[in-house]
């Protein structure tokens, strides 16, 4: 075989080949500058132009114009050879927060229900097969995964996730399921698809969802939809625990009523403020 037809391929600013084709309304040059400012985590906060351009599979030119642009619009910083994202950044995050009228109404009845139960109290919506984190009301550090405003976490194995999952129709609940990679976190996690619909349209059907460390050892969580005037269900309530302190019957029993009592009344003000 021909070495060259080893090579790597250069980098390019052009979509990947297995990609999906984007339509003539797709701003690919808008698609850039997010996969930039994505390349930015906790593990690569600053970055030089060429890890930037590594990161993101584009060439050093396309990479060098977009992270200019960025830093004359103030969402990016640089020093020497070192480009880091500014607190502008947080801008774009919060647009959509100060956009929804729910979390506003959500937080002071979190924190009234995380006092009452003594337990982390957090809210979240469904972004494709992941939960995002939009509030959080912690108390007790029972996860090793430090979770904040914007933490994601895998739907099908946890309990906000089951019930976000719950409100998809079947179509749309099978594709999301099958673009999930299923693994196990913990000897209890669920990862066959049939099992978890089966228990995907029980939490339907009871209107909560609970689970018993199946993301991580020692962590149960309970979880209630909240929803819009029209009734669709717009994001999810839960409460955590650990399990040394409290299982997964004891939980049931103490704080489900409170958990559906509460995201009843955000769903409520939800719906005289929508």
């Amino acid at each position: 075989m021909n070495p060259a037809s080893r090579a790597t391929p250069a980098p390019s600013d052009e979509p990947p080949e297995s990609a999906e084709k984007p339509g003539d309304s797709y701003v690919q040059s808008f698609a850039r500058g997010l996969s930039v400012i994505r390349a930015f985590n906790a593990e690569r906060p600053e970055q030089t132009l060429t890890d930037v351009a590594a990161a993101t599979g584009l060439t050093r030119a396309g990479a060098r114009r977009i992270l200019l642009t960025l830093q004359t619009l103030g969402y990016v910083e640089a020093e020497g050879r070192l480009f880091r994202l500014t607190p502008k950044i947080l801008d774009l995050g919060f647009a959509y927060l100060t956009s929804m009228p729910f979390w506003n109404l959500a937080e002071p009845v979190m924190e009234q229900l995380s006092a009452e139960v003594h337990e982390s109290c957090s809210a979240a919506v469904l972004d494709r097969t992941e939960i995002v984190y939009v509030l959080r009301v912690p108390t007790h550090k029972i996860m090793t995964i430090n979770l904040s405003i914007g933490s994601r976490l895998p739907a099908y194995c946890t309990s906000m996730g089951r019930v976000l999952l719950s409100a998809l129709d079947e179509p749309t609940l099978d594709a999301t399921l099958g673009a999930m990679p299923l693994y196990a976190h913990t000897p209890r996690t669920v990862t066959d698809k049939d099992e978890l619909k089966k228990i995907i349209a029980q939490v339907r059907q009871q209107g909560w969802s609970i689970i018993d460390q199946e993301l991580e050892g020692g962590l149960i969580s309970i979880a209630a939809p909240i929803r819009n005037r029209q009734g669709r269900v717009i994001a999810a309530m839960n409460i955590s625990g650990n399990a040394q302190r409290t299982s997964a019957k004891q939980m049931v029993k103490a704080f489900l009523e409170p958990l559906q009592q509460a995201a009843q009344r955000v769903s409520e003000m939800v719906a005289l403020r929508t």
